[in-house]
Order: C-alpha cells, then sequence, then structure tokens
C-alpha cells in the first residue's frame, strides 16, 4: 500500500505543492467563510436561535424556498431527461441551436431573467394575460417563483446527463429488444440504471441552485411576507435591518438542510453505481 502511494506521488510531479495550493484555496475560498458563519451563530444562545427560526414569517420564507426548489429540480429532471433524449438520440434542422439555448440561463444575469420573466407572465403578458383568462396568476405568486426556478435549474440537469447518455451504446437497447423488451421495459431495466447517477447529481444541482436563487425569483415572486417571501430575501431584509443574528441563524439552517439533502443524493447517487450493470 505504502509503495503504491509512493509510486502515484511519483507519477505526478509537485503533489505537495498541488495539494498545498488546493487545500488553501479551497480553506480560503469555501471552509472559512463557512466556519465564520457558524462562529457567528454560536453568539446566540439555543433558545435565541429557536426564536428566530421557529418565527412564522422565518418558517414560511424556508418551506417557499426549500418546497419550490425541490419541486421545480423534479420538474426539472422529468423535462431535462427527455430534452437530452432528444438532443442525442435524434438529429433534426436546428439541433445545434436548441443545444446552445440550453446555456442561456447560465449566461444571463439573474435580473435580466427575473425582468424578462416578470413581463412574460405579468397578467399583461404573452402568456400571462392567457393564463390570467383562465384564473391563473402566475406573476407575483409562489407560481411565479416555481417558473424561475424550473428556469434556472434545467441546464444543471441536461448538462450532467448529456455526456452520460452520449456514452450509452444505443446497440444496448437494440439488444434488449431483440431479447423481448418492450420499450418501457428497456427504460426502466436498462436505460434509467445506467443514468441514475448522472439523473440524480443533476437532481442536486438544480435543487441546490434554486434554493440559493436571488436575483431572478425576487422580481416574479411578489415577496409577500407569509406568501411568497424567499429565504434569501428574508436574509437580506434581516441584513438591512442590522439584525446580523436573525439573518446568521436563516442562512445556517439552509446550509445544513441543503449540506444534507445534497449528502443524501449523493449516497444515493453511490448505491444506483453499486447496482449498475456491468459492461
Amino acid at each position: 500500500m505504502v509503495s503504491a502511494i509512493a509510486a502515484r506521488r511519483r507519477t505526478l510531479p509537485g503533489f505537495g505543492l498541488t495539494m498545498g495550493l488546493t487545500l488553501s484555496w479551497l480553506s480560503v475560498i469555501i471552509l472559512i467563510p463557512l466556519a465564520g458563519l457558524f462562529l457567528k451563530s454560536l453568539e446566540l444562545s439555543p433558545e435565541q436561535f429557536w426564536n428566530i427560526l421557529s418565527s412564522r414569517r422565518t418558517l414560511n420564507a424556508l418551506r417557499v424556498s426549500f418546497g419550490l426548489a425541490f419541486a421545480a429540480a423534479c420538474v426539472n429532471l422529468v423535462m431535462g431527461s427527455i430534452i437530452v433524449w432528444a438532443l442525442v438520440r435524434y438529429r433534426f434542422p436546428g439541433r445545434r441551436l436548441f443545444d446552445a439555448i440550453v446555456d442561456v440561463p447560465f449566461a444571463l444575469p439573474t435580473a435580466v431573467a427575473g425582468v424578462a420573466l416578470t413581463a412574460l407572465f405579468a397578467e399583461k403578458g404573452w402568456l400571462g394575460a392567457p393564463l390570467a383568462a383562465l384564473g391563473i396568476k402566475v406573476a407575483f405568486t409562489p407560481v411565479g417563483i416555481f417558473v424561475a426556478m424550473i428556469f434556472i435549474g434545467i441546464p444543471f440537469v441536461v448538462r450532467t446527463v448529456q455526456p452520460v447518455l452520449q456514452d450509452l451504446d444505443p446497440e444496448i437497447e437494440e439488444a434488449a429488444g431483440s431479447l423481448g423488451a418492450n420499450r418501457w421495459q428497456t427504460i426502466i431495466r436498462v436505460i434509467l440504471p445506467s443514468l441514475a447517477p448522472a439523473l440524480l447529481t443533476g437532481l442536486a444541482l438544480a435543487f441546490a441552485r434554486a434554493v440559493g436563487e436571488y436575483g431572478s425569483v425576487i422580481f416574479i415572486a411578489g415577496n409577500l411576507p407569509n406568501v411568497s417571501e424567499i429565504a434569501p430575501l428574508l436574509i437580506v431584509i434581516r441584513l438591512s435591518e442590522y439584525r446580523y443574528a436573525d439573518a446568521t441563524a436563516i442562512a445556517v439552517v439552509m446550509l445544513v438542510v441543503s449540506f444534507v439533502v445534497i449528502l443524501a443524493v449523493n449516497r444515493l447517487q453511490r448505491w444506483a453505481q453499486s447496482r449498475m450493470p456491468a459492461r
């Protein structure tokens, strides 16, 4: 074991320096700010911490953020998988254009996305007007938050699953069909087990992105306390009120819950990889 590690270190010149720079950079950029957040929250007594979190406004803001983020991630998981399948398995005019459009939420400033979605889904907007005629209001409601979270999360699912599906040989599907499997059996028993780790990763990334989204959401949300107020906005409000303890407590809860969800998805991803059929 020792000789193998030594050989691996000799294979990569400058391993010690590279590892030191990596750990130092990650500590400065990620670990130290997160540690500072937790240390700041320790200034609160358990009773103060609980009173902040158990307030009606905080609980509703957390419910809106996490609930809608998870729902949006699930929608993106389904629709993103369909988009990936169409882009990878079919050849049609404009395929490259549609493939490039998927990356628009990556490049578009979040504020611009929020303004565009608000104008589109407002009661007099192109999509908002026909929906309003049906009695469906999108802009300035939780539905608008849901739409914005779907918008910013879809690329994470598509770009995570796409390379895996490209590497999946179509001959496997043909072999399953030749053995008598119908389309649903091929999808459930052949395709999904191979794509499961990538799908779970895309779900986690889309969820994490939606939970922390701010710019594109606040324009379309309406930001009504206890109705359509997201947790990141509540943190900003508490900071503007110089209530740093409240902001820190909410941020810590968001961080912990997001970490637990991502950890659970990673464990599911490993479980799915262990059950993948050998090639």
